[in-house]
């Protein structure tokens, strides 16, 4: 049975009281982040060198188009309204913590293994055949930059519990509680020239943004005209910061630029993550009656069945067919980005990049798919924790350097052994039963 065949399939028996939209803005923002990614990076030849860089950069004008092209708010507002159901689903069933913790682990991490595993593999053959480290260290965290949003979002889901208790506690006051933090720090920190603070709002916003979710499924933020309301005061707060408070256009990190939207996030991700939440609630209703229709709904299963294989192998395969460019004699390498003939070679890169990916999702795919089976046995929540945060520490030294090292190895060997160590934490042996729902 072909993937598309299986997606209908499962497409026709889901049940009349799913949310299909929640699913859909899943894979609709993972969407696009994979096609934005693609479309800002800008490789060419500088004197024989491979040069990675973005349009970002090269083009200012292009960090406007990061207002739409930034949707990872969108993903962390569907993990908040499908992580709220998953842990009420878990409490009426009796399943404690270290269960519910470890089965949404599992779904997170157990996609990440073939990749680093993957890319350790291509340091070394790399590093056998005489490319520096320092070019090594460059592709792979051009590949592995998107490994510092999961790094974020495993945080945000061991502590949403504890989100979850302060929604049913204070309600919309949670989520304003981590918007006036969010706010505090970033005042703070550029007023008081502590840029280390800064780091705080890490938590802050994507808690706060997080929390939207719930708001979202207990009805608070729905209806059109209340939905337009938030999504004004988002837009015009976020023109606000921009215009008067001089925060960055870009939505992503520019390369070069002292301050970014994202690394660390500020208050300007929060408000565009306020808009954003409230503009597609804005359209929910005949969004949904759309999603009822096989074709569309299908279409929404199939990408979330692989959905983090595509997250996360989606620049692997940009940089593997640039490398493969370079060693051709840098076919379609010499064209200046920016010009017109730049842009006019968009859609030829963009179509090898699908080819690629589509044979990596279906290589890898099924590492995700089996994680998706629930398991009979559970694990303690201390080790799921410790194994998250090991994972999480080595994902984002990778995003931040790359795997590239000195050495005969020629890679990262003790943030490999941390990020599989966690791994083997989290996925490894179970210890007891489940308890029974």
């Amino acid at each position: 049975m072909s993937m598309w065949s299986r997606a209908k399939d499962v497409a026709a028996r889901t049940p009349e009281t799913r949310n299909r939209y929640v699913d859909f803005l899943r894979a609709a923002s993972i969407t696009v982040v994979v096609l934005g990614h693609w479309t800002v990076a800008a490789a060419y030849i500088s004197d024989g060198e491979l040069i990675l860089t973005d349009m970002l950069h090269i083009a200012p004008w292009t960090q406007w188009l990061t207002w739409g092209l930034q949707v990872m708010p969108i993903f962390f507002i569907v993990g908040g309204y499908s992580n709220g159901i998953s842990w009420e689903s878990a409490l009426r069933d009796g399943r404690g913590y270290g269960f519910w913790l470890s089965t949404r682990l599992r779904r997170l991490i157990s996609p990440i293994v073939p990749l680093l595993i993957g890319w350790t593999v291509l340091a070394m053959v790399a590093a056998r055949t005489g490319v520096s480290p320092e070019r090594i260290a460059l592709g792979s965290q051009a590949a592995l930059i998107p490994t510092w949003f999961l790094a974020v979002y495993i945080m945000v889901v061991i502590t949403a519990p504890a989100t979850h208790w302060l929604w049913r506690r204070f309600g919309m006051m949670s989520f304003w509680m981590f918007a006036l933090a969010a706010l505090t720090v970033d005042t703070v920190a550029f007023t008081a020239g502590l840029s280390g603070l800064r780091s705080l709002n890490y938590a802050f916003v994507w808690l706060g943004v997080h929390q939207m979710g719930y708001a979202w499924r207990a009805g608070k933020m729905g209806g059109r005209e209340r939905a337009l309301l938030w999504a004004a005061g988002g837009l015009g707060f976020l023109i606000f910061l921009v215009t008067v408070r001089s925060y960055p256009v870009s939505m992503i990190t520019v390369p070069g630029e002292a301050v970014s939207n994202s690394r660390p996030p500020t208050f300007a991700l929060f408000a565009l993550g306020i808009f954003q939440a409230a503009l597609v609630l804005a359209f929910e209703k005949p969004m949904r009656q759309w999603l009822e229709r096989l074709r569309p709904w299908a279409a929404t299963v199939l990408v979330n069945g692989t959905i983090m294989t595509l997250f996360l192998w989606h620049l692997t395969a940009m940089v593997l067919v640039l490398g493969l460019a370079h060693l051709l004699g840098d076919v379609g390498l010499h064209v200046l980005p920016g010009s017109s003939g730049w842009w006019a070679s968009r859609p030829i890169w963009l179509a090898l990049y699908i080819v690629l990916l589509a044979i990596l999702v279906v290589v890898f795919g099924r590492f995700e798919q089996t994680a998706r089976k629930t398991a009979e046995e559970t694990i303690s929540a201390g080790r799921s924790i410790l194994g998250a945060v090991a994972m999480c520490a080595a994902l984002a030294m990778l995003a931040l350097h790359g795997i590239g090292a000195e050495g005969p190895l020629g890679f990262q060997v003790g943030t490999v052994i941390l990020a599989l160590g966690g791994a083997g934490l989290v996925l490894g042996p179970r210890v007891g039963r489940a308890p029974a729902s």
